[in-house]
């Protein structure tokens, strides 16, 4: 008996802005650059592509390339496809492991 293999594209999972908002929210919490450069490729791509690059002001292959492993896109292309995905980042107190006393 052989078994098969099924594709598995994570964009088909972000069908929701919650689903969204908790995707990029982990992924940022984990703290891995590339990881959340990837992620914003996978919402883009869930959004379509053709779109978000219209909203962004960007070439649609431009896009793909911007967010493909290994890209170093810079910062002002990804908030512009942020902003073009209706995505907020927010800036909130942390966790501090080494207070600095004044």
């Amino acid at each position: 008996m052989s078994q098969t293999l099924i594709a598995f594209d994570l964009a088909t999972l972000l069908d929701s802005d919650e689903a969204i908002s908790e995707y990029l929210s982990q992924v940022l919490a984990d703290g891995d650059n590339e990881e959340f450069l990837r992620a914003i490729g996978y919402v883009a791509k869930a959004r379509g592509m053709a779109q978000i690059a219209k909203d962004s002001g960007m070439g649609r292959e431009s896009l793909y390339k911007a967010f493909a492993p290994g890209a170093k896109p810079r910062f002002d292309t990804v908030l512009k496809v942020l902003h073009a995905l209706g995505i907020d980042l927010c800036a909130q107190p942390g966790h501090v492991s080494n207070p600095t006393t004044i």
